[in-house]
């Protein structure tokens, strides 16, 4: 697996940010619960959404794409899982500039050879 980008990269923007934008209207709710309870459950601090158009094997799925009728399939997981599969190898860098989990998700969009981790505000409550 290629290095992991860490903010918002310009080929993110182009080529992904259309479809999650579509898709997290439909799974926001989904992914704040499942952040919460993560954090909640004493898992870790900070819960990270891997997403992707083809089955893959970080985190537990959350939201199957055919069910949903969303573009991408949405996993659940946490930091120490990717410090474990050797996925990430600096994570004090990361705790830096993990946004608040309770106005942000973070995402982690793999797609083929590119993966980066992408930051989106959820929805404000009604």
């Amino acid at each position: 697996m290629e290095p992991i980008n860490q903010g918002n990269d310009p080929e993110l923007d182009g080529k992904y940010l259309g479809t999650i934008s579509q898709d997290f209207v439909v799974v926001a709710e989904t992914l704040k619960e499942a952040s919460y309870r993560i954090r909640k459950h004493g898992f870790s601090d900070f819960p990270i959404f891997p997403i992707c158009k083809t089955e893959q094997p970080v985190g537990q799925l959350l939201v199957n794409k055919a069910e949903a009728a969303t573009q991408w399939h949405y996993y659940a997981t946490y930091l120490d899982e990717f410090v474990q599969l050797n996925i990430m190898d600096k994570p004090e860098e990361f705790k830096k500039t993990y946004k608040d989990p309770d106005e942000f998700c973070c995402l982690f969009v793999v797609d083929r050879e590119f993966t980066s981790f992408l930051y989106i505000p959820y929805p404000e409550d009604q």
